[in-house]
């Protein structure tokens, strides 16, 4: 997932410094590449992302049944990786020649699953962080940076396919970070929540990362084929 974000931003760098010679494109292709096998996996499994894989590439989906709540390789699927992978596939499709609405339409299901799986799912606000491979919770802490990207993604596919829902969706996340999320005494955001939305420190001690809450005031009102970087750089510069 993170090697097709750090492609894209490779692609979209490279063409403001070299504009009109088609140096990205290369960075998209290979980008387009990871897409296709990840949404081949996704499809067969209802739309939930496979999260670990053999050395040949074949997903292990019963890894860590034992142990659901590793803190690094968690059983089941993460509906916020689903959400960011929706965004990043939007993007994709919007800035690559070989994009269509095909894709757009695929980063919409992995959106949908997600937050129908994860999304208030047991009885409080917030997305769980694991489910099992029907949709079931497994872990249901609510982690701060699947709120920073489902806040991205139903906001880009709201401004993408002008659907109501996504921007209800925007809506209630953005509720949900004033009301639960967001430390209005002493800044920045919890990074780790329990199922009753009281702050956790198992995974996510202190407040170590800012760039999910970042991204998350930038993106919804930046350019969807764009990497953010590159967006608040032709934004300045226009």
């Amino acid at each position: 997932m993170h090697t097709v974000e750090a492609f894209l931003a490779a692609a979209d760098c490279l063409e403001i410094v070299k504009p009109g010679v088609g140096l990205g494109e290369k960075y998209r292709t290979r980008a387009g590449r990871i897409i296709r096998r990840v949404l081949q996996w996704a499809e067969a499994n209802g739309w939930r992302i496979p999260e670990h894989f053999s050395s040949d590439w074949e997903p292990q989906l019963e890894m860590n049944r034992e142990k659901p709540d590793d803190p690094f390789k968690p059983y089941g699927a993460t509906p916020g990786h689903g959400i960011e992978w929706s965004r990043l596939i939007a993007q994709w499709s919007r800035s690559s020649k070989d994009g269509n609405e095909d894709f757009i339409r695929a980063s919409c299901c992995l959106y949908n699953r997600a937050v129908e799986d994860g999304w208030n799912a047991d009885g409080a606000p917030g997305i769980v962080y694991t489910t099992d491979w029907n949709g079931k919770p497994v872990v249901h802490d609510r982690m701060h940076w699947t709120l920073a990207e489902a806040i991205n993604t139903s906001a880009v596919l709201y401004r993408i396919t002008g659907e109501e829902k996504y921007a209800k969706d925007y809506s209630a996340f953005m509720k949900y970070l004033d009301e639960s999320v967001l430390d209005h005494g002493c800044g920045s955001w919890y990074h780790q929540m329990d199922e009753k939305n009281q702050p956790k420190g198992t995974v996510w001690p202190g407040k170590s990362d800012l760039y999910h809450a970042f991204q998350a005031m930038l993106i919804p009102y930046s350019r969807t084929d764009l990497s953010i970087a590159s967006a608040v750089y032709m934004n300045k510069n226009k």
